[in-house]
């Protein structure tokens, strides 16, 4: 008799064409506390692929349990979903925003970039969280800085917030 690992009570799905596996695995090796977990292949001919393809691929992206499925064309990402993703350093900072956008993704506004699958992520520096907290000009005019910025720079962040 096999073991079945548990399966979390709550888990992600999240739409792919054809390339979870893919995915799957560039998070793992991208993101802390991140894993691959168990991909399991169709049984049978299904709409969008054939018996022995990838279906779906268990992952955890940051600590969130996920299932990635291979559905085909009919469903696309949008930023209405996003993992945020805080971050130490501009080291930190620069190392995932880097990851995602150069493995085929795109930079966006605000600490906003997307995967090469469409998936939508916010690098988000704890320095800017903290700037943005404090309130009243010391937030004004770090979140005056952050609307400017593409990728966010934590050194421009807390030069804005000290004015």
């Amino acid at each position: 008799m096999v073991a079945e690992k548990r399966v979390p009570k709550n888990t992600i799905c999240l739409w792919y064409e054809r390339d979870a596996e893919a995915a799957a695995r560039f998070y793992a090796e991208t993101f802390p506390d991140s894993a691959m977990g168990t991909v399991h292949r169709a049984a049978a001919d299904y709409p969008s692929g054939k018996a022995g393809d990838v279906l779906t691929v268990a992952f955890t992206v940051a600590g969130i349990p996920c299932i990635g499925l291979n559905g085909g064309p009919a469903f696309r990402h949008s930023e209405a979903f996003s993992f945020q993703i805080a971050t130490d350093d501009q080291a930190e900072t620069d190392r995932l925003w880097n990851a995602v956008v150069g493995h085929g993704g795109q930079a966006s506004a605000c600490g906003w970039c997307k995967d090469r699958w469409g998936i939508s992520w916010q690098i988000i520096p704890r320095a800017l969280t903290a700037a943005l907290s404090a309130g009243g000009a010391e937030a004004q005019r770090a979140f005056t800085a952050m609307m400017t910025m593409s990728k966010i720079d934590v050194a421009a962040i807390e030069a804005a917030r000290r004015g």
